[in-house]
């Protein structure tokens, strides 16, 4: 099937700069580490585009335009027809102090954005940064090695390429479509929740589908947060919220052991000092004393 204007395809590439022979850009994982270009922010798979709608270089969409689907080709774009010529006029010199209060470090070859523009970092100085604002292979003859490796015919395909472009770090198929007459349900996978800027992407997901399905008059996404299971197919552990507890029951206590008092025993009667000191005679040391008393 060849590709016409308008058609949603899937286009795998590996991209070149003629002038060096470095390879810059590619959708294959594989020569993206060969290449040592591999980065972990990005999602090596075939790149969604709908053709002629300026999302690659004009001249290479020009030179997809009837290319049969599967066909390996190449194509070499010369600056006019890929990223244009350089213009000295967007050289820019920045004071400093705005990248700093950006919290941005300007490293020579580094890409940095500024005013809402890309631009790449050419030379640091005192107190200014020397800025470029032409793109990065402005100026560059660029040789593509591509093949289409699907054009898009059903509708619901169309919406996950639609998808996958505005979402790349999610797999399209995890997003679930329900489709009535006129009216388009999206459920959002959970994983794609928690996503930096997942509103901004939905905001544009609608704005696309409104643009290229014009068919489509209402789209609606649902988004819904489970419960993790601890092993596929088991119940749901219950949380502490989930449980009632009983009101606690106060336990019985043992009963303290008493322990046993001993009988008091019969109080001896003791005479202190003064009792036996003032204790009267008994009559045999009567005697005694009255013998004494005769021998004085």
């Amino acid at each position: 099937m060849a590709a016409r204007q308008g058609d949603f395809l899937l286009l795998n590439y590996t991209l070149k700069v003629k002038e060096s022979g470095e390879t810059v850009d590619t959708t294959y994982d594989t020569v993206a580490k060969n290449a040592h270009i591999h980065s972990e922010d990005t999602v090596y798979r075939p790149k969604f585009i709908i053709l002629g709608e300026g999302w690659m270089p004009k001249g290479l969409e020009d030179s997809l335009v009837g290319l049969e689907t599967g066909k390996q080709t190449t194509v070499e774009l010369t600056p006019d027809k890929g990223y244009g010529a350089r213009d000295p006029g967007k050289m820019r010199l920045v004071p400093l102090r705005r990248f700093r209060e950006k919290g941005i470090d300007p490293i020579p070859g580094g890409q940095v954005e500024l005013d809402g523009r890309a631009a790449v970092v050419r030379a640091v100085g005192a107190g200014r940064v020397q800025v470029d604002y032409n793109h990065p292979l402005a100026g560059r003859t660029l040789v593509y090695d591509l093949s289409i490796e699907k054009v898009f015919e059903d509708d619901a395909d169309k919406i996950l390429g639609i998808i996958s472009r505005r979402v790349p770090e999610v797999p399209s198929e995890k997003f679930v479509l329900g489709q009535h007459d006129r009216d388009l349900t999206i459920e959002v996978p959970e994983e794609a929740l928690y996503l930096s800027g997942i509103q901004v992407a939905k905001k544009a997901i609608a704005s696309d589908l409104q643009k290229y399905l014009p068919q489509i008059s209402s789209i609606s996404f649902l988004e819904t947060f489970k419960k993790a299971f601890s092993e596929p197919g088991a119940p749901l552990e219950p949380t502490k919220e989930d449980v009632v507890q009983p009101p606690l029951k106060e336990e019985a206590k043992p009963a303290k052991e008493i322990p046993e008092i001993p009988e008091p025993k019969s109080p001896r009667k003791q005479r202190t000092t003064t009792q036996r000191r003032k204790a009267p005679a008994t009559a045999s040391r009567r005697r005694t004393m009255a013998g004494s008393e005769s021998q004085r």
